[in-house]
């Protein structure tokens, strides 16, 4: 066994480890969209798409304080 065939095994291996490992990220971002306070940020990935006067705010904000 020269050092092409282990640079070869080498790259193959590396590269299944890191589509395993993206694959494996992939999945935990959209498992968890929430995060630790329960606010789901995923709302607002469409604010700068939907930038119109017209549209409605993604979380509405009161004037009244609350108790």
């Amino acid at each position: 066994m020269d050092i092409a065939e282990i640079q070869g095994y080498a790259y193959f291996f590396l590269t299944m480890f890191l589509a395993i490992s993206l694959y494996a990220y992939i999945y935990h971002l959209y498992k968890n969209k929430k995060d630790a306070t329960g606010v789901d940020y995923e709302e607002y990935s469409n604010m700068a798409l939907n930038d119109d006067i017209d549209t409605t705010p993604v979380k509405s904000v009161s004037d009244e304080k609350e108790k």
